[in-house]
């Protein structure tokens, strides 16, 4: 009988993310604490003033369409907002530049989709086939959602101000969406 070996070939183990999630540090603290531990806060400073890091330029490049991509605007909204709640040095810029470009990418699948419709012509056959754009669209969808939930999750945990106050950025992208289709 083989032997169970170092877990070769991605099989079992512990998967990222999985898992119950931490309490948020705000709430322990309103809870007085209850499990006695030390409460674990990065320790990296928030530094009053400190600038927004430069998002890249591809953020903003300019489409085929000749619009510019949003996701330099979503970026800039998303690092206010941390920076509001007081965990702007606590997110990578690259996680947030992540996150700004999917969900720039989505809205971009969402306006095609408006724009050309639910049905798109196969290539060879001319016969009606869903439109690319909508799946296209949920995968970027689905990867701005994880990518929100894993920058939520560190002002959770980091965060001892009320961070639920007032509009996130995740909570504007659908009015982004449909301010968009008005133009």
């Amino acid at each position: 009988m083989p032997t169970k070996s170092n877990n070769i070939g991605g099989r079992g183990g512990s998967r990222s993310g999985a898992g119950r999630k931490k309490t948020a540090l705000k709430d322990k603290i309103a809870a007085g604490n209850p499990g006695g531990r030390s409460l674990e806060v990065l320790d990296i400073p928030e530094i009053e003033g400190a600038e927004m890091p430069k998002p890249h330029d591809f953020l903003s490049s300019e489409q085929r369409d000749g619009n510019p991509l949003q996701a330099k605007d979503i970026y800039e909204e998303t690092w206010l907002w941390l920076k509001r709640v007081g965990c702007a040095a606590k997110v990578s810029p690259n996680l947030i530049e992540r996150y700004a470009m999917s969900s720039a990418r989505w809205i971009q699948c969402e306006e095609m989709t408006s724009k050309l419709g639910f049905l798109g012509k196969h290539p060879v056959s001319n016969k009606p086939i869903p439109s690319p754009f909508i799946n296209i669209g949920i995968q970027y969808m689905n990867q701005a959602i994880r990518l929100w939930n894993e920058i939520f999750q560190i002002v959770k945990e980091n965060c001892s101000t009320d961070y639920n106050s007032g509009p996130s950025p995740e909570d504007d992208l659908m009015e982004r969406l449909l301010r968009a289709r008005g133009n």
